[in-house]
């Protein structure tokens, strides 16, 4: 199937430069988001939560990696406090992260995440959808240690 980059907002990726999709292929995962604009509220995130070397030098992970639209989507309050929260930032960010690279058409399914919790990936094609709600908006980006999928929600873990 599609080795390519594929979804709608892979459009808004940039063509050239560090942030382009060959520009993060180079790169690991957390390094490669902080290229990327649509990422900037998960790079903060990852930022304040101390995680950007633990995800750097993490192999073969799989990342669903929020926009800086789905974390718009929480609450401003709830966010801040998230934020403001180390712990439970970290459990929500290892929460989008599987310690495995997905291919698309091994997406479907309940994979394990860091956190400890299942995130469950629905779809095929080019149309997935994370627990449900979170749509993949730019699916199978290669960063030297991970496959990343842009979604357009933040998942957060049961527990």
């Amino acid at each position: 199937m599609a080795s390519q980059p594929f979804g709608a907002a892979c459009a808004a990726v940039p063509k050239d430069g560090a942030g382009s999709f060959a520009g993060m292929a180079q790169d690991p995962v957390a390094t490669a988001a902080s290229h990327n604009p649509l990422l900037s509220t998960l790079v903060t995130a990852v930022t304040k939560a101390g995680l950007a070397d633990t995800l750097n030098s993490a192999q073969n992970i799989t990342v669903f990696a929020p926009t800086n639209d789905a974390f718009a989507k929480v609450p401003k309050a709830d966010l801040e406090a998230l934020l403001a929260d180390k712990d439970k930032l970290t459990k929500v960010l290892t929460y989008h992260v599987v310690p495995e690279r997905l291919a698309p058409d091994a997406l479907p399914g309940d994979h394990k995440s860091l956190e400890g919790g299942t995130v469950n990936a629905t779809g095929s094609g080019e149309d997935f959808t994370a627990n449900g709600n979170a749509k993949v908006l730019c699916g199978n980006v290669q960063t030297a240690n991970a496959t990343v999928y842009i979604v357009d929600t933040v998942l957060m873990p049961t527990s």
